[in-house]
């Protein structure tokens, strides 16, 4: 009898970040591969991340954590100020979480940890596992520090479990491939909640909007602006999740102001084409789906810049900076590759292991 039929179930606090809706989708799969090998999984997050994995998961036990605060910045020059200014409300949160961490062992009988970015989710009783695409934190001459900081807060977890594949091609690049690595990480091949369907396309673009405000705000009024004189279909989804989903026809654009990942499957399967920030959920979604687009990095921030400008680099997919965007650049699309396609091979129950105990 396999070890996962025990009929008591284990326990596990999935716990992703709340910064954009990227680190709550890739965890979507991650708790769908623990209800399918009997875990119970149980949710924690805060905010719109939160929102949606409730919405995914109903049925589940959702608890909720101190926010991060993170404000972006206007400027894209003041970004790394603004993540200073940061730095104490986030500090003050990661305080927060080992105490609730604390107490939810113990309230919850929890078996194991499995926390998307977020720092101060971790316990030395149980184990504990740290999701990032980023082993390598790009800040800018301030880089050789936040990859410390990072090597650092990995340290805390008895594994770091990387959603790429480990040799080439891969997504991530420099982000998610250190020089010399350890046991400790894994790598799990890209993470999609997302199914390939061959369907005839309803729309010829597919606007996909997401991350933090003001810099979500300022695409959409800039994409708005821009693409009035589009000559196709348009279905633009502006990444705002609320507590019902609105549906608004006006001419040739249909908005949608935030979808369940069973609709956004669809409705990318049947887009021609995509635009959308380059975060590294958004290009794996892409990648399985193997959908070409247009990606506009958020300003600032430097993961996203790289990603953009190292696929574009690879002849996969064009970027635009979002201050530049205009209909015309909506042409180049079609002279890349597109990525290369994700053949998924992950053994979640080896994986899972880790929290069976004895």
């Amino acid at each position: 009898m396999s070890k996962f039929s025990n009929t008591l179930k284990k326990n596990v606090l999935v716990a992703p970040l709340n910064w954009g809706l990227g680190h709550a989708t890739r965890c979507i799969p991650i708790i769908q591969a623990l209800l399918d090998l009997n875990f119970n999984p149980i949710i924690a997050s805060d905010g719109m991340a939160l929102m949606l994995l409730q919405k995914e998961f109903p049925h589940l036990k959702f608890l909720e954590l101190p926010s991060y605060k993170i404000e972006y910045p206007e400027k894209e020059s003041d970004f790394k100020f603004k993540m200073l200014q940061n730095a104490p409300s986030v500090f003050e949160a990661v305080l927060a979480e080992k105490k609730l961490v604390k107490k939810w062992i113990s309230d919850y009988k929890l078996n194991g940890i499995i926390s998307d970015s977020r720092f101060g989710v971790y316990s030395k009783k149980i184990p504990s596992v740290f999701i990032t695409h980023q082993l390598n934190v790009l800040s800018g001459n301030t880089t050789w520090l936040t990859g410390k900081v990072q090597s650092l807060i990995i340290s805390k977890f008895n594994e770091t479990w990387v959603p790429d594949s480990e040799g080439k091609p891969n997504l991530s690049g420099k982000l998610g491939h250190l020089r010399t690595t350890s046991d400790s990480i894994k790598y799990l091949d890209p993470l999609s909640r997302m199914t390939k369907a061959t369907v005839v396309a309803k729309y010829k673009l597919m606007v996909l909007l997401s991350g933090p405000e003001p810099q979500r705000t300022f695409l959409e009024e800039i994409l708005i602006r821009e693409l009035k004189d589009y000559d196709g279909k348009i279905i633009f989804v502006r990444g705002v999740v609320e507590e019902n989903m609105k549906i608004e026809k006006v001419n040739n654009y249909t908005y949608y102001n935030f979808m369940t990942s069973e609709e956004l499957q669809t409705k990318i399967n049947e887009s021609e084409k995509l635009i959308c920030r380059s975060g590294y959920t958004t290009i794996m979604d892409l990648a399985k789906l193997q959908k070409k687009a247009l990606l506009i990095p958020t300003p600032g921030q430097y993961e996203q810049e790289y990603l953009a400008k190292r696929l574009q680099k690879k002849e996969m997919l064009p970027f635009v900076k979002q201050e530049d965007f205009k209909i015309s650049a909506l042409d180049k699309i079609d002279l890349f590759n597109g990525l290369p396609e994700i053949i998924e091979e992950i053994n979640w129950k080896k994986l899972f292991c880790l929290f069976e105990g004895e």
